[in-house]
């Protein structure tokens, strides 16, 4: 009986600081969680109350906002308190840890399905505009939403149910939060429904985003190079290449994080990087597609202008 309630107890990793270190990083780090939940929050408000953004594009935008701002408060306040408590053990119940690893993987699902979706909005958009106004309803955006979320959440559910059947035997987790493979690392069990699994929800998620977004811009680009409309392919290169932007990062912020779970002697170098898959992507998605929408630009410039007119009064 002891044994099974010491085990409920895991052990976190921490981050290697010291009384010098820990303070500038807890501070640089909670500014960035501040912006990340402002601007993204703020662009959903935004959106939802201003009509002439009622647009699908627009309303899209706001399920990556959302998952943003999820992905980071599942890890960030998380990894603020751990900064506090530097020279201490970091201690978390195993319930706790399954419902962040839950979390965790339910956010980086999200990313790509929504991305996928976002895709598909661009494609009907330029592709087949005359039809964007039958296919892309209000109706259809709330589908293409469930979508994103739904299969994700199903996805990630067997994933990390398949992790909560196994036994235990350990109680240090080998990361800064929990994760599916910080839960069957505890555990002696064969592992290799896990790994079968695992392989295939990777090899479905990416494989899915990845021929999706391919296809659907190479088909963007064909309709853009037959067409001699300047607006057309002006629109095209603006909203598709920040787009683009984005999926790369999200791509190659992935793949570093599993390939750095190959080394354990740079297991530093992995905690840094999970950190920054959390925060510099929602960041740099509220800088992309914040200044893509007009009235944010607006207002952006009615504050310097303000600024810049009220500077010599001051002096």
């Amino acid at each position: 009986m002891n044994w099974t309630l010491d085990l409920d107890i895991l052990t976190l990793e921490a981050l290697k600081v010291n009384s010098q270190s820990f303070l500038p990083a807890f501070i640089l780090l909670l500014l960035v969680y501040v912006f990340i939940v402002v601007s993204n929050v703020g662009l959903v408000v935004l959106i939802l109350a201003g009509q002439t953004l009622q647009q699908p594009m627009y309303l899209l935008f706001c399920n990556m906002s959302i998952n943003d701002v999820f992905g980071a408060t599942v890890t960030v306040p998380h990894v603020l308190r751990d900064l506090i408590l530097w020279d201490m053990e970091r201690h978390v119940h195993y319930t706790d840890c399954a419902v962040q690893a839950f979390c965790v993987h339910l956010h980086a699902s999200v990313s790509h399905t929504v991305l996928m979706i976002m895709a598909f909005d661009r494609y009907v958009a330029i592709c087949s505009p005359l039809r964007y106004a039958t296919v892309m309803t209000h109706k259809m955006v709330v589908s293409l939403s469930w979508a994103a979320w739904g299969s994700a959440a199903v996805l990630v559910l067997v994933l990390i149910g398949l992790s909560l059947r196994l036994s235990r035997c350990r109680r240090l987790v080998f990361n800064l939060y929990c994760d599916n493979a910080s839960l069957f690392s505890l555990s002696c069990e064969n592992l290799l429904v896990n790994n079968i699994y695992g392989l295939g929800y990777t090899v479905v998620l990416l494989g899915s985003s990845i021929c999706s977004i391919s296809i659907t811009y190479l088909k963007i680009a064909v309709v853009c190079l037959r067409s001699r409309s300047k607006v057309l392919n002006s629109k095209a290169l603006q909203t598709c290449v920040s787009h683009l932007v984005v999926y790369i990062t999200l791509l190659v912020l992935g793949f570093v994080i599993v390939i750095l779970h190959r080394f354990p002697q740079l297991s530093d170098h992995r905690k840094v990087a999970a950190v920054l898959g959390h925060i510099a992507l929602p960041a740099l998605n509220a800088i992309i597609y914040g200044l893509q929408i007009k009235e944010v630009r607006r207002k952006i410039r009615a504050v310097f202008q303000k600024n810049q007119v009220n500077t010599p009064a001051s002096w």
